[in-house]
């Protein structure tokens, strides 16, 4: 079933996983991320706990339909680590999370088909460990109101349940609300047509 425009999968919370392949060991991490500088604190830690791995490979996805997105080898033969954790990512369909490969290098060379497969699979034990959850796009806005028209406001807010970030009741009244962007113009329509009421997309 295609999933619509205003929803994504991701990962809930971080999770890890390992495998070990003739005698190389892979430490796999899945983190829930926003942006790059998440990324990058992340990257920053776990080179400094495994300060004496072989190799930290990774690939990340951000946006809603993963439109930003990067795979590091990190020294590994072009092409044999980061795009295959990669192309796990995009398997599974999440974006807003890394998946970082910490290895540590047995003795025993894997190959470039080795390689590929040990990546491939270690990024796919991380993402089984972890919990998918769906995500909403959201539209915000901002409403403001004469104090006489709360109750038109409030009506529409029971009536297409947007989530309220935030209100201030006072002569001019302000609220704030988000909703999945697939029903944020059914939102939008109603509180336009409230009298005196001003509407501006954050």
């Amino acid at each position: 079933m295609e999933r619509p425009d205003d929803s994504y999968l991701t990962v809930a919370a971080p999770a890890e996983a390992s495998l070990r392949e003739r005698s190389s060991k892979f430490l796999a991490y899945i983190r829930p991320v926003c942006n790059e500088a998440e990324i990058r604190d992340v990257l920053d830690d776990l080179r400094k706990r495994y300060y004496d791995a072989t190799h930290h490979c990774y690939a990340w996805r951000l946006g809603p339909r993963g439109e930003q997105f990067r795979a590091n080898d990190d020294g590994e033969p072009s092409g044999t680590a980061g795009r295959p954790i990669l192309g796990q990512m995009l398997s599974h369909e999440i974006t807003d999370c890394l998946i970082v490969v910490v290895r540590y290098f047995g003795g025993t060379k894997l190959g470039v088909p080795g390689l590929i497969a040990a990546y491939k699979e270690s990024a796919a034990a991380a993402i089984e460990a972890a919990q998918i959850v769906e995500r909403t796009v959201d539209r915000t806005f901002r409403v403001e109101f004469p104090y006489e028209r709360m109750n038109d406001v409030m009506r529409i807010v029971k009536e297409e349940q947007p989530t309220v970030r935030s209100q201030e009741f006072d002569n001019l009244c302000t609220v704030t609300l988000s909703i999945r962007a697939g029903r944020a113009d059914g939102l939008a329509g109603k509180l336009q047509k409230i009298e005196g009421a001003t509407l501006e997309e954050k």
